[in-house]
């Protein structure tokens, strides 16, 4: 199907690997133009190649840290200075702490709300008059740990309800504007992030790789994790024409685990 996404431009948070850098890809496959940010300069060289060869596009890259506040808006004027214009942004940037809650330091605290809603929301903001300018479209990628509370994830759920709502009040802002947003919450995905949660379960329980897996997997019900390519495959959707329709969904991919409202 051809999204209709040729010639679009978008600038893709926490692109140096996992579901960033695997929804830089689907976009530059579609035609999109891309720009990548993440810290690691290295990594996010490595991902413009391979998005490269597989897609004749070669995107461009702005490293920065989006725990500090200047970086969204250069991040925009990076895309910006070598495209021309903006269309699309997807808020993926996000790695917040696990751990008892009771022993979560306050900079854990801090640091997880830092990156993951204060980047978001600094980065929504500096790309809105452009987006404006475009009928553009932002995506967030929020998390289904955001429906029930986990007392191991107690940060990161934070988080991510706060992203909720941020979500609904950016696309209630965007009837006005004419820029659609829309969150997609994914479920257990195929990341590094998930496989050092793998191997602290093995350390935990003294158990093998299979073991925790089935530990992971068997309370969700479900018989696999997510790949990153499917939620780049979603992404992609979101972000086109063909979706104009929707318009501040929060949108589950996990597999049906999630049985929460």
């Amino acid at each position: 199907m051809d999204l209709g996404l040729k010639g679009k431009v978008a600038l893709v948070t926490g692109a140096s690997g996992g579901i960033g850098s695997a929804i830089a890809t689907e976009l530059a496959r579609e035609g999109v133009e891309v720009c990548l940010t993440a810290r690691d300069r290295n990594k996010l060289e490595k991902v413009a190649g391979a998005i490269a060869a597989v897609s004749a596009r070669r995107p461009a890259i702005h490293a920065g840290d989006l725990h500090e506040p200047d970086v969204p808006s250069a991040a925009v004027a990076a895309a910006v200075a070598a495209f021309g214009h903006l269309d699309i942004v997807v808020n993926c940037a996000g790695d917040t702490k696990r751990g008892d809650v009771l022993k979560l330091s306050e900079e854990d605290w801090l640091g997880g709300f830092a990156l993951k809603f204060h980047g978001n929301v600094r980065m929504t903001r500096a790309a809105w008059p452009h987006l404006r300018e475009t009928h553009g479209v932002v995506i967030s990628i929020v998390g289904v740990s955001s429906r029930v509370g986990s007392a191991e994830f107690a940060i990161g759920g934070a988080v991510n309800v706060a992203l909720m709502n941020f979500t609904k009040a950016m696309a209630d802002l965007g009837l006005r504007d004419g820029v659609r947003v829309n969150a997609i919450s994914p479920g257990l995905i195929e990341t590094d992030r998930l496989g050092r949660n793998i191997e602290r379960l093995m350390r935990e329980h003294s158990c093998s790789r299979d073991q925790a897996v089935a530990r992971l997997l068997a309370p969700r019900g479900t018989s696999r994790f997510g790949r990153p390519e499917e939620i780049g495959w979603l992404a992609a959707y979101l972000a086109s024409p063909k979706a104009a329709f929707i318009h501040g969904a929060i949108i589950d991919i996990d597999g049906g685990a999630t049985r929460a409202l």
